[in-house]
């Protein structure tokens, strides 16, 4: 697939409602079971992304324009939502990252991209040398992630309750724990 700025854009509008959709209402065993220890709620993922949405895209987009590959992106810190949304409602937090969301959005779109700016790198601490389009690429798939886990693990709630069919449900099969 021929990667679309303006299909990852799509993506990243949608998500908030998704997860809207997906955790109002539903009961508090839903929004903080996880799958285990060292592993993540709805709760949590919902923070992570608001971090994210803080820290990481749009931010490491500004530094590949202005800088390419001669600074360095800041470590991202993937589990400082313990910190820093653990008391918080999840309704809360869900306005939050669609405020933080709807931002984020307003400024790529103000960048005007270009097909000779997505190809600009920057310099990740981990992978070394990325484009822009990779991580505009990544911040869409990375959500898309964080939905399918979000179901993963609301789904799981159920392992025992929907009994034989459990052989049949390929999201109860999933080894993927992220």
């Amino acid at each position: 697939m021929r990667f679309s700025l303006d299909d990852i854009k799509q993506i990243l509008s949608n998500t908030p409602n998704v997860l809207r959709a997906i955790l109002s209402g539903v009961s508090d065993e839903f929004i903080y079971n996880n799958e285990g220890e060292g592993t993540w709620s709805p709760y949590d993922i919902v923070g992570h992304l608001i971090h994210g949405e803080d820290t990481d895209w749009i931010p490491r987009a500004k530094i590949i324009l202005e800088y390419g590959v001669e600074k360095q992106f800041e470590p991202y810190d993937r589990f400082a939502q313990e910190e820093r949304f653990n008391e918080q409602p999840l309704v809360e937090l869900l306005d939050l990252f669609e405020k933080r969301r709807r931002e984020n959005l307003e400024v790529l779109e103000e960048l005007n991209l270009n097909e000779e700016q997505l190809q600009l790198k920057g310099m990740h601490p981990a992978f070394g040398e990325v484009t822009l389009q990779s991580l505009l690429c990544t911040w869409a798939v990375h959500d898309l992630s964080h939905i399918n886990q979000i179901s993963r693990v609301m789904a799981r709630n159920y392992t025992e309750e929907v009994g034989p069919w459990k052989e049949y449900i390929s999201i109860m099969q999933s080894s993927d724990r992220s």
